[in-house]
């Protein structure tokens, strides 16, 4: 239309003589000012949302949830195992580490606005803080296979004082760090890492959230990821300082030892705790026999042999 418009307004009849029209600096410098500060302040925004949506607060309870077909498994610091449920207390930021054991899942909590992909070999994050008691439903929203529609269950969102009851009833009697507490001793990780001045791998008390140097020369931090990956591809992420003589636990431990073995480390703060530990592969939890037939070599053996470890509402 506009340009039908000006085709005839400014036709060679009505202006056979062209006519130079100056440009304005002030309008266009007013359409450029304008609009590139309009875009700064949702740039602005959105930024401070983003990073406060996918930044937990220091103080955030962190629960672990793994993803397989066609359920989703909580594990709560204390131990507490749920599956296709998860309760939570009101007034906590809950920090969600999530994993997948097999193919891509999405954990989604719609009346929390809460979505979070769980990706196989791959830790990912979301927290929330509850508001209101109550039940809300939890999904799984990325395809993952015939039973996809199944892969439901529910958050429950309790009173501190029934959260804290609840957690009395559902204790299994060991912590997620006691547990990987065992299989480090049934694995003889303390073989090599003691924090002895002979020792065969770096010490691991206080080495979560610290900075490493790696063999290669490049610095990393050792969050959950870090420690993970450390545990199945050992020679990926060597410590400088130190020989590639740790075998792969890659299909030796489960997701679920891996993550007690996570939770061990970053609770570690002394190596005392390390010396006391008992070499014992009859403290190996269920699951985990394969990796324990390796650790069987005895001291002394060729590098091969060594086995260390490694180095609703909801307020957003």
């Amino acid at each position: 239309m506009l340009v039908t418009s000006f085709s005839v307004l400014y036709s060679r009849k009505r202006h056979p003589v062209a006519v130079q029209i100056e440009g304005s600096t002030l309008l266009e410098a007013t359409w450029t000012i304008i609009p590139l500060g309009l875009f700064l302040i949702m740039f602005v925004w959105g930024s401070i949302i983003y990073f406060r949506v996918y930044t937990p607060p220091a103080n955030a309870m962190n629960i672990y949830v793994v993803g397989k077909q066609w359920m989703w498994k909580a594990e709560h610091p204390g131990g507490q195992h749920e599956i296709n449920s998860l309760h939570v207390p009101t007034g906590r930021a809950i920090q969600l580490t999530l994993i997948s054991q097999d193919v891509f899942h999405s954990f989604s909590i719609p009346a929390f606005r809460v979505k979070r992909e769980a990706i196989p070999g791959r830790y990912t994050s979301v927290w929330f803080e509850p508001t209101t008691p109550g039940k809300y439903h939890l999904f799984c929203t990325q395809y993952c296979g015939t039973n996809h529609s199944a892969m439901i269950g529910d958050i429950v969102v309790l009173t501190p004082e029934g959260y804290k009851q609840w957690l009395a009833e559902s204790t299994s009697g060991m912590s997620l760090a006691q547990n990987g507490e065992r299989i480090f001793a049934s694995l003889s990780c303390n073989a090599c890492h003691n924090g002895r001045p002979d020792s065969r791998g770096p010490s691991l008390a206080n080495v979560y959230g610290s900075k490493l140097i790696l063999a290669n020369g490049s610095t990393t931090t050792a969050d959950e990821a870090y420690l993970r990956e450390a545990i199945l591809n050992p020679s990926d992420h060597v410590t400088q300082g130190y020989a590639p003589i740790m075998p792969t636990y890659q299909g030796q431990v489960s997701e679920d030892g891996v993550i007690a073995l996570v939770e061990y480390i970053k609770n570690l703060h002394s190596n005392d705790r390390v010396e006391q530990t008992l070499n014992t592969t009859d403290l190996l939890p269920e699951g985990e026999g394969k990796a324990a037939t390796v650790s069987q070599r005895p001291a002394g053996s060729n590098s091969q042999g060594r086995i260390p470890a490694p180095q609703g509402t909801v307020k957003q």
